[in-house]
C-alpha cells in the first residue's frame, strides 16, 4: 500500500485578500457617511422655554458662560475671533445654522457681541438654545 506524501506546498491557505476589501470598503462608508458635529466644549445651564421648537441639527455651536467666556470647538476665544473660527469651521464642514448655548446668567450684551460676530462672518442662521 503507497502512502501519499504532503508537501508543504500543498497545505490549505486562507486567502484574506476579500476580506480586507470588504472591511476597507466598509470603513470608507462609515467615514464619508459620518456627519462631523463640533460642539463649543462647555455646558451651560440655559434658561428654560415653553415655546421652544425642534430646530435642524446644526455643526457649530458657540456656548458663552455667565462670566462672558466664549467657548467654540472645545476651546475658548476672544469676541474678535468669533468671525474667524466661524469661517475656519464651516471651511471644514459647510452649514448654515449657527447654535448660540448662553448661560441664563449671561448679559445681554455680550449674547449680541457674538451675534453681531456670526452676522459679520456670513449670512447664517442664528439659534439660540434653551431647555424645554
Amino acid at each position: 500500500m503507497a502512502r501519499k506524501r504532503i508537501r508543504e506546498d500543498d497545505e490549505a491557505q486562507i486567502d484574506i485578500t476579500p476580506m480586507m476589501d470588504i472591511v476597507f470598503i466598509m470603513l470608507i462608508f462609515f467615514i464619508v457617511t459620518t456627519s462631523f458635529v463640533k460642539e463649543a466644549g462647555i455646558d451651560v445651564n440655559k434658561p428654560e422655554s415653553t415655546q421652544a421648537q425642534q430646530k435642524p441639527s446644526a455643526t457649530i455651536f458657540i456656548a458663552i458662560r455667565p462670566n462672558g467666556e466664549i467657548w467654540m470647538d472645545r476651546r475658548m476665544v476672544d469676541v474678535e475671533r468669533v468671525a474667524a473660527n466661524i469661517e475656519r469651521l464651516v471651511a471644514e464642514s459647510p452649514t448654515d445654522t449657527i447654535i448660540i448655548q448662553a448661560d441664563k446668567e449671561t448679559q445681554h450684551g455680550r449674547v449680541m457681541e457674538v451675534m453681531d460676530q456670526i452676522k459679520a462672518a456670513g449670512d447664517y442662521i442664528i439659534t439660540i438654545a434653551g431647555e424645554q
